[in-house]
C-alpha cells in the first residue's frame, strides 16, 4: 500500500498530538537524566529557538521541587556573527563575568541540563580555530564548573530538541515544518520517550547494560584490536585497573542520574599511551558547526601521528592540535548495530544521537568514574595512571556494519568481543 505524503496540516495536527509526549520527554531528563532533588538549583542551557520545550522543562523543574531555575540561552546566528567580526584573540579569555556564572552555580550543587540543537552547519567557513579557542578557554577556566562536569559532582544531562536548520539538514527534501514534526518524532522514538511511561521505560533499559558491563569487566581485557574492510587496524590497550560504565552515572555521594538521553553505550577510558594502527571514520563528525567528513587518524604509542580527511580538515586539526591531551584517546564506547538509532537509519548530523548509533572512540579528557578510585584522585594521578586529561573531549564515530572488536587478555588470549558489527551473542 502507498502512503500519501505527510502534508503541512498533518504535521501540524501531528505536533498538537505530540504536546503528551513532549511533556513526558521533559518529565523523563528532569527526573531521570538529572533527577532534580527538592531545593536544587536546576540551570538550562539551550538554543532560544528551543524556548517552547525549555518552559516545558522549567514548569517540570518546578514540579519536582527544584529550588530555582536558571536558563542560559545561545543561539547561533548570534555566535557566527561573532566569530565572523570579533578578532581570535579574544576568545583565548572566557569572560570573568561567565565564569563566576557557571562556577558559582556548579559551587552551588546545581544539575545542568544542555539542550542539544544546532544547525549542523551554522559555522561553516568560520576559521576552526576560533570556536576552539572559545570552548579551550572555557573549559580550562571554568574551573569549579568543569570539575564538577568532569568528576560527575553536578549532575548532567544532554537531550535534543529540534530547531529549524537541524531538521532541515536531517529531512532536506520536505517542508520546514513537515521536517521539524519528523525530528520531533525521531527524537522523541531515540530517547525512548514515545510511549505512556518513558520513565519505567528507562528504568527497564538501565537493565539491559548490566550484560555487556558484566562481560568487559569480568574479562578485564589487557587491550581491544578493532579491524574493518575501510582499513581500520587498530589496538587499544587498557589502564591497569579500568572500569567499564554506562546507562546511568553516580555523583561520589551517590546522587543517580543519566549523562545522555538517549544512550546505548557501554564505555571506559583506555590507557592514554598505548594506541597504535590507523582507524578510519564511520559517520561524519559535526564539531563546533563545521562538518569533518571521511576522515582518519594513525596513532604510535597513544598519539595521533597522522591524518587526513576529504571535508574539514582545518577542523579536525583544530581539534586534535588543542592542547597536550588532545591528539590522545579519553574514551573508547562499544555500541552495537542493533540499536534504534541505528535502525532508524536516519543520520542526524549531531553526535548525542550518531555517537549511540556507532561504536565510537574520543579525543581528549577521559573519565575518573573509569579508573578504580578515580573520584578520589587529582587529574595529574589520573594520568599517571594513564586516564588521559584535556580541556576537550570529542567523540567520532568509527562503527562499520562490518567491525570486528577482539579482546586481548593479559596472557595474549584473544576473545571475540564484535563480530560484523554487533555483539559476538547477538
Amino acid at each position: 500500500m502507498i502512503r500519501a505524503a505527510l502534508t503541512v496540516e498533518d504535521a501540524r495536527l501531528g505536533m498538537r498530538n505530540l504536546a503528551p509526549k513532549i511533556e513526558r520527554y521533559a518529565r523523563l531528563i528532569v527526573r531521570q537524566g538529572v533527577h532534580v532533588t527538592p531545593g536544587q538549583e536546576m540551570v538550562v542551557q539551550a538554543p532560544v529557538e528551543t524556548r517552547s520545550f525549555v518552559h516545558v522543562l522549567v514548569r517540570e523543574a518546578y514540579a519536582a521541587h527544584a529550588g530555582h531555575v536558571t536558563v542560559i540561552w545561545n543561539d547561533d546566528v548570534v555566535s557566527r556573527l561573532t566569530y565572523e567580526h570579533v578578532d581570535a584573540a579574544y576568545f583565548e579569555q572566557t569572560p570573568s563575568w561567565q565564569i563566576e556564572q557557571l562556577d558559582s552555580l556548579a559551587r552551588a550543587g546545581a544539575c545542568f541540563i544542555f539542550v542539544e540543537g544546532a544547525d549542523p552547519e551554522a559555522l561553516k567557513g568560520i576559521d576552526p580555530a576560533k570556536p576552539a579557542a572559545a570552548s579551550k578557554a572555557r573549559n580550562a577556566q571554568c574551573k569549579i564548573f568543569r570539575h564538577g562536569l568532569d568528576f560527575n559532582i553536578n549532575p548532567w544531562c544532554i537531550a535534543g530538541a529540534p530547531v529549524a536548520a537541524w531538521a532541515r539538514h536531517v529531512f532536506p527534501a520536505l517542508d520546514e515544518e513537515i521536517a521539524i514534526y519528523k525530528l520531533w518524532c525521531a527524537i522523541l522514538a531515540a530517547a525512548r520517550a514515545d510511549g505512556g511511561d518513558p520513565e519505567s521505560d528507562w528504568e527497564l533499559h538501565d537493565a539491559t547494560f548490566d550484560k555487556n558491563l558484566r562481560f568487559l569487566n569480568e574479562h578485564h581485557f589487557d587491550a581491544l584490536r578493532y579491524t574493518a574492510d575501510n582499513g581500520t587496524n587498530l589496538t587499544i590497550g587498557m589502564t591497569d585497573h579500568h572500569v567499564w560504565a554506562g546507562g546511568k552515572s553516580e555523583t561520589p555521594d551517590g546522587h543517580v542520574f543519566f549523562p545522555n538521553i538517549p544512550t546505548e553505550e557501554v564505555f571506559t577510558s583506555p590507557d592514554r599511551m598505548r594506541a597504535d594502527g590507523i582507524v578510519h571514520s564511520a559517520l561524519p563528525l559535526i564539531h563546533h558547526g563545521n562538518k569533518v567528513d571521511r576522515f582518519w587518524l594513525r596513532f604510535e604509542a597513544g598519539r595521533v601521528v597522522d591524518y587526513g580527511a576529504e571535508q574539514g580538515l582545518e577542523t579536525l586539526r583544530s581539534i586534535i592540535e588543542t592542547d597536550e591531551g588532545s591528539c590522545r584517546l579519553g574514551e573508547v564506547a562499544l555500541i552495537s548495530k542493533n540499536t534504534p538509532i541505528r535502525e532508524s537509519d536516519i543520520l542526524f548530523y549531531d553526535t548525542l544521537y550518531d555517537e549511540n548509533a556507532s561504536c565510537h572512540l574520543a579525543l581528549g579528557i577521559g573519565f575518573p568514574e573509569c579508573y578504580e578510585g578515580g573520584y578520589d584522585m587529582d587529574a595529574a594521578t589520573l594520568a599517571a595512571h594513564g586516564v588521559n586529561t584535556s580541556t576537550t573531549h570529542v567523540d567520532f564515530m568509527i562503527g562499520t556494519d562490518d567491525l570486528d572488536i577482539v579482546g586481548i587478555m593479559a596472557d595474549g588470549t584473544e576473545v571475540p568481543v564484535f563480530t560484523n558489527g554487533q555483539w559476538c551473542w547477538e
